[in-house]
């Protein structure tokens, strides 16, 4: 894709984002409005804003990069996510907008009448909205190292500061105008480039993936490696480098690769030949055709990782902060469950596309699986497969659409960091929310660029893992669980969180070790999850005295529908 192309891409999103979102400094007065939209927010209009929020650069990039990698295994992400709002629809939705609290902590404090529990739902929601940020940060590098060869940093500084205008400019009113957009913007990117790529496939003779032989190089490829990798070559192969290679300087000279792994240096490109297999970067497995097209083979532990991963991503979103913030803003019960019920699909429609661009990938870009940058196979295809003005100006729409993709989630995001740290810890109105907002975002910032590259759904995996471990236990039991204390609470969020919580430092930082413990800290929602249920009932059983008092005014709040009018005045914390 040319850089000017790309670039344009890049700056009328941008621009549009900013534009629609400073409509809402018209409307933005009262702390209602930067924190709920006044809960007028009809369910088309908040279901289109949850899909543009919720479809994050994991969605857009990550999955299709997951897919071209690992195969058919990947498929079960986007059943996952767009599951879990069945799971929320049926749960929690309704009585979680009747509660009337403002923010997850709100509801916590209204249900159990605890500051204490108020206070580690806090900090919970913080660090799941600063992981769950660390990757659309690091997408936005990507996007613009993709298209203009620009440093990974300046695509965060960029998300971040687009972000801070939008949320400083209007508060929730503003991002619902700009998710909505961006939702629709992000279906035509993929949507409408997906057609042509389908058809020059057709054109190509429709090519299949049914050789039991790992992906080759169908012509004589150059591939750029724009950082360091050591990949694993398994079949001794003649190239013609320039660069560096095992710590050697090529100066476009022939070399042999003997079978093994190798380190290739940055900005080093190799040519190969036609017919040679494509070396896979190291952690990438190098599978055969037929075992990427099946399930469950060719992974260790795959069966565990494949069942944890599910229970992360049916559970998980019920606990995203950003998430159950926007079901805050309707109107009333039956609107949040309208709302849910529109979101499945739209989720459904938009998760269609992803694996067709995984798939073909493996076809038309297998280099990717050499350079570890599989996530950008969406961004790569346009170029790869149809070439000339019409690749050029696809892949600029597909850009645009990525670049709206980490932008709704980031906005969404930052709102609910935003609105916990305003009022926990600077505890005020509007000038709080904003300070909160500069606050939420600038650490998240400052970790993706110290941080390791990592895949990008595989954080945002680690996310659903931390919230399905935490908030999920919470929300069941305390919207269905009269007998929930106090000290149950606290217990099941403090495990879950710490369990969950060092699976994913350990990960991030060192990645996870080979073997069953490896699968078990990389996938930690099958035995996390249930822990923190066994011990917030467990510990509530042994506590029954730490019940609260007004419990059963509470459930009958959670549960009466709108129309019997009961007192449902906005709940306000109180501070103690």
């Amino acid at each position: 894709m040319t850089t000017a192309y790309g670039l344009a891409g890049v700056a009328l999103v941008v621009l549009a984002t900013l534009l629609i979102g400073t409509l809402g400094l018209r409307f933005s007065r009262t702390t209602s409005d930067f924190y709920v939209a006044s809960r007028t927010v009809t369910p088309l209009r908040n279901a289109s804003a949850i899909g543009g929020e919720y479809l994050s650069a994991a969605s857009f990039l990550g999955i299709a990069g997951l897919i071209l990698a690992y195969g058919a295994d990947m498929l079960w992400l986007p059943v996952g996510w767009t599951g879990g709002y069945l799971v929320l629809l049926v749960l929690v939705s309704a009585p979680l907008r009747r509660s009337g609290a403002y923010t997850l902590p709100d509801f916590a404090e209204a249900r159990l009448e605890s500051m204490a529990v108020r206070r580690v739902t806090s900090v919970l929601v913080v660090l799941i909205g600063w992981l769950y940020l660390l990757p659309q940060f690091q997408s936005a590098g990507l996007v613009l190292r993709t298209v203009a060869g620009a440093p990974v940093w300046a695509g965060a500084v960029l998300v971040t500061v687009v972000v801070a205008v939008n949320v400083l400019a209007g508060g929730m009113r503003s991002i619902t105008m700009v998710q909505a957009f961006q939702y629709w913007l992000k279906l035509t990117a993929l949507a409408v480039p997906l057609v042509f790529l389908l058809l020059a496939w057709r054109h190509d003779g429709a090519p299949g993936l049914s050789r039991d032989a790992p992906p080759r190089f169908t012509e004589r490829t150059t591939v750029s490696v724009t950082t360091a990798v050591t990949v694993d070559v398994a079949e001794p192969v003649r190239v013609t480098a320039h660069g560096r290679v095992d710590g050697r300087p090529y100066a476009g000279t022939p070399l042999d690769l003997a079978p093994g792994p190798h380190r290739v240096g940055r900005d080093t490109t190799l040519t190969f030949p036609a017919g040679a297999d494509v070396p896979h970067a190291t952690g990438t497995p190098a599978r055969t055709d037929m075992e990427w097209a099946k399930p469950l083979d060719g992974r260790e532990h795959s069966l565990y990782a494949t069942y944890s991963l599910i229970l992360a991503t049916f559970l998980g979103t019920m606990g995203l902060p950003h998430v159950l913030v926007r079901f805050y803003t309707n109107p009333d019960g039956r609107a949040a469950r309208r709302t849910t019920v529109i979101v499945l699909s739209l989720l459904g429609a938009f998760y269609l596309l992803p694996a067709l661009y995984g798939a073909l990938g493996r076809l038309y870009t297998p280099e990717l699986l050499m350079t570890g940058r599989t996530d950008a196979v969406v961004l790569t295809l346009p170029g790869r497969v149809i070439g000339g003005l019409g690749g050029d100006l696809l892949g600029a729409l597909v850009t645009g659409g990525a670049v709206a993709a980490f932008l709704s989630t980031s906005s969404g995001i930052a709102v609910s960091v935003a609105g916990v740290l305003g009022q926990d810890i600077l505890r005020g109105g509007v000038r709080s929310f904003r300070a909160a907002t500069l606050l939420a975002l600038a650490v998240p910032l400052g970790l993706s660029i110290a941080a390791r590259s990592l895949a990008v759904a595989d954080v945002v995996g680690l996310a659903f893992a931390v919230a399905a471990s935490t908030f999920c236990p919470l929300l069941v039991l305390g919207v269905w669980w009269r007998r929930l204390t106090v000290a149950g609470a606290l217990a099941g969020l403090v495990t879950g969180g710490a369990l969950a919580g060092a699976a994913v430092v350990v990960t991030i930082a060192a990645g996870p070790p080979s073997g069953l413990p490896g699968a078990l800290l990389a996938q930690p929602a099958a035995w996390t999850v249930p822990v923190a249920f066994a011990v917030m009932i467990v510990v509530s059983w042994c506590t029954p005295r730490g019940v609260p008092p007004g419990v059963v005014r509470m459930m009958v709040r959670l549960h009466t529908p709108e129309s019997l009018d009961v007192d449902r005045g906005t709940w306000r914390p109180k501070r103690v």
